[in-house]
């Protein structure tokens, strides 16, 4: 069983940059390829971005490609996303999930965190 606590989410004007971290329980976290999803207001939950168990690989949406970035530490259990030039359409709640790495293609995710509310707005 893997438990996930996002935090870092708020309230940025665009251009602003913010950082989501998200702290796993347990002791096999560095088995598992960790991602980030996203849902807006009014849509369904996307991919964001993905990370391989070791750090090696790395997946991203095109809406997100360039200007976010995934990365893991394994010592702390945690996986992060920076996200820089942030948009208003990036608002949205972001969720931590950890699985396969196929869970960029729409498979794969085992476990969710609760999400962390991000809004973009000036």
């Amino acid at each position: 069983q893997v438990q996930l606590v996002e935090s870092g989410g708020g309230l940025v004007q665009p251009g602003g940059s913010l950082r989501l971290s998200c702290v796993a329980s347990g002791r096999t976290f560095s088995m598992y390829s960790m991602g980030w999803f996203r849902q807006a207001p009014g849509k369904e939950r996307a991919f964001v971005a993905v990370i391989n168990w070791s750090g090696g690989w790395r997946n991203y949406s095109d809406s997100v490609k360039g200007r976010f970035t995934i990365s893991r530490d394994n010592a702390k259990n945690t996986v992060s996303l920076q996200m820089n030039n942030l948009k208003s359409e990036d608002t949205a709640v972001y969720y931590c999930a950890a699985g396969s790495y196929s869970m960029a293609v729409g498979n794969g995710v085992e476990y969710w965190g609760k999400g962390t509310l991000v809004t973009v707005s000036s």
